[in-house]
């Protein structure tokens, strides 16, 4: 029992608290910080001040700092709610493996306590590992069954296990819990997409953009708004006259999106709008302008503009690159898989004619590309090699290697691969036009899935994907070719990770193309 003397002093404390947390949830935070200081200063083991201040400076993004009040804190007070919000700052700090040792001490407290059991699933999630992630999923779901997040997440994590239809069964399930829950639908169309089922994907992909969020699970991309509605297949002899445009036709606006790699496989659809439009404009990205100026320069309808337009009276209708697929209703049988990427001529005969002066010029020629350019990306570390893990590859007879390894990252860079037989001239492209030309004099490509796979297909050159299990949509599900691109072939592993099994493969079919001595067209790669 307190004594009578103290209970002022404790009245005095927690009237200063009361008014710190009364500032804190009004976001007056130097306040807050004011009494605070005052509460610590007169009760340094005050555990509710402590962790409060970590509130604090974590609502400030002071995230050391907050890890360092909390951590003070739960040395006077072991606490599950302490715990919960320790994780929160540990996973935004990335410190996966401390933040896993931080839920499991605050379940052993509290073993049914919802945001710690969610937090382990996402922390297992994160690093990658499926299996005990769906194992905690499933735990926090016999805790509460409803629960819309736990249940997309689980359906993420069974769709990269191999399980479309069990991952269907989860998200339809959060989509009737919290039919707004547009992350349950973008997750929901990257399953129907995989399974070939287009038509009933593209509505869900429209909500694709609630997915792309950055590691802190903020938005990283936002859904463009513009004064200009958005085509969705319309016929345009009718539209245009009820919406008073111009009679020769009807002008649309193609807004980027995502990565060079969705660029590059979606441009596809921009002649086919130019046959709906008297005009069509694309939002280009300036590292492959000077490729698509360049291929599509026989379209003088079909323009490639700069980023930050500001005057959108030029243009009619607009439309996100990758909606065009739904405007054009395509399916698996419809899908426009023509070659429409081609290299500059004389840039491609200035590669050539470094080509020629290698060393025995007249082997056959194979691009190679190990590992993904964005570090940064979570699905990067599945898709990606090392080098040690393609030298074995590099060691193969009668073959010249030519780097299209095009990374910031010196992990990733050809240089990387010591002793290996590997020209590399990619400190020399400066875009993908100059890239394109490189392909353009090679025989195969062989890569992993990323933009320069994207960039060799697109113009018809043989490609081998090395392509990990369970890998993005496009590529579908238990198949070794694409309907996208006539010229690539999957190698697809078989178990999760399992390098070494689509490597053999791949050495296996190289060796078979590549029999003689002297270099042979390039239909000896093509099956």
């Amino acid at each position: 029992m307190p004594t009578d003397s103290a209970l002022p002093f404790e009245k005095t404390l927690n009237a200063w608290f009361n008014q710190a947390e009364e500032a804190r949830l009004a976001g007056e935070f130097d306040t807050a910080r004011t009494l605070l200081d005052r509460i610590i200063g007169q009760d340094p083991a005050h555990a509710d001040a402590l962790y409060t201040y970590g509130l604090v400076a974590l609502a400030s993004n002071q995230l050391e700092s907050a890890q360092s009040w909390v951590e003070r804190a739960l040395e006077v007070r072991s606490d599950p709610a302490y715990y919960g919000t320790l994780c929160i700052v540990q996973i935004k700090l990335r410190d996966y493996a401390r933040a896993l040792q931080t839920a499991e001490c605050g379940l052993a407290l509290e073993p049914a306590s919802l945001p710690l059991n969610f937090f382990m699933a996402v922390i297992l999630q994160v690093q990658g590992r499926s299996d005990d992630a769906a194992v905690a999923y499933h735990r926090l779901l016999e805790l509460r069954p409803d629960h819309p997040q736990a249940l997309v997440n689980l359906g993420v994590v069974v769709k990269d296990l191999g399980s479309l239809s069990e991952a269907e069964r989860h998200l339809r399930q959060a989509i009737a819990l919290a039919p707004s829950y547009l992350g349950a639908r973008a997750s929901l169309s990257q399953v129907l997409l995989a399974a070939g089922r287009y038509e009933e994907a593209w509505p869900y992909f429209e909500d694709r953009w609630a997915n792309f969020v950055d590691a802190d699970g903020r938005p990283a991309s936002v859904r463009p708004t513009l004064p200009l509605p958005q085509w969705k297949g319309e016929r345009l002899d009718i539209a245009s006259a009820s919406q008073g445009m111009p009679e020769y036709g009807a002008r649309l606006l193609v807004i980027p999106e995502q990565g060079h790699g969705d660029s590059l496989q979606f441009v596809r659809y921009l002649p086919m709008a130019l046959e709906r439009f008297a005009r069509v404009g694309y939002i280009c990205p300036p590292s492959l302008r000077r490729l698509y100026e360049e291929s599509f320069a026989h379209l003088p309808g079909l323009m490639m503009l700069d980023d930050g337009l500001s005057d959108l009276s030029d243009w009619d209708w607009h439309c996100p690159l990758m909606s065009l697929p739904m405007a054009f209703g395509t399916r698996l049988d419809n899908i426009p898989a023509a070659t429409y990427l081609h290299a500059d001529a004389a840039r491609s005969a200035s590669w050539r004619a470094r080509l020629a002066m290698l060393p025995d010029a007249g082997l056959p020629r194979v691009g190679l590309v190990w590992a993904g350019g964005h570090s940064g990306l979570t699905e990067d570390r599945a898709r990606s090699l090392n080098p040690a893990q393609v030298a074995p590859l590099l060691a193969l007879p009668n073959v010249r290697w030519i780097s299209l390894q095009k990374t910031d990252d010196p992990a990733k860079r050809a240089d990387a691969v010591t002793h290996a037989p590997l020209t590399d001239w990619m400190d020399d492209a400066t875009d993908f036009a100059d890239t394109a030309a490189l392909i353009d004099n090679l025989d195969l490509v062989i890569s992993v899935d990323t933009s320069v796979a994207h960039l060799a297909a697109a113009m018809g050159k043989p490609v081998w994907l090395l392509n990990r299990f369970a890998g993005c949509w496009r590529w579908l599900r238990d198949r070794d070719d694409s309907p996208w691109y006539p010229s690539v072939r999957l190698f697809t592993q078989l178990q999760r990770g399992d390098w070494d099994g689509v490597l053999e493969r791949v050495a296996e079919a190289l060796l078979h193309a590549t029999g003689a001595t002297y270099r042979k067209s390039y239909r000896s790669f093509v099956r």
